[in-house]
């Protein structure tokens, strides 16, 4: 079996359990993200290590809204995280078919980390100032993984 089918395989796994979830939770919930995707990004597996984390957020997120408020820090972080993550998504859906075999582990690695990176640094923000080194450096490393992003999707 390879790769792409054991990927493609466990993104599918995830996003039943993410709608069964929906189905049975006694709390109406709304659609965690409607992007239009084609069959080809959503069976990639830059789109399953994305969903992925997302799903480890979110499930992070369920867990801690039993005990905390909207307001605790934690939560507040998550929610940012997931929507760079959605952010990334929302990137991946406009890869045409063609270019499919773009959307490889390493891309999705690459975006995973850049949205860590990037609550990382809306954390530094709160803080600092731009200018604090802390702050640049964190900026720049945004920018070197988002220049690899760029290279890969061209």
């Amino acid at each position: 079996m390879s790769l792409f089918k054991i990927v493609s395989g466990i993104s599918l796994i995830f996003l039943f359990a993410v709608f069964v979830s929906a189905q049975t939770s006694s709390k109406p919930k709304s659609i965690p993200f409607s992007i239009p995707m084609l069959n080809s990004v959503k069976s990639s597996p830059a789109f399953a290590e994305i969903i992925l984390r997302k799903t480890e957020l979110e499930a992070e997120l369920e867990s801690l809204l039993v005990s905390y408020t909207e307001d605790f820090p934690k939560i507040k972080e998550i929610r940012f995280e997931i929507d760079s993550l959605k952010k990334e998504l929302e990137r991946l859906s406009t890869v045409k078919s063609a270019e499919s075999s773009k959307l490889t582990l390493a891309l999705g690695k690459l975006m995973v980390r850049k949205a860590e990176l990037e609550t990382d640094l809306w954390n530094l923000r709160k803080k600092y100032d731009d200018n604090h080194p802390e702050v640049k450096r964190a900026k720049r490393k945004i920018d070197i993984y988002e220049s690899a992003i760029k290279e890969i999707l061209g």
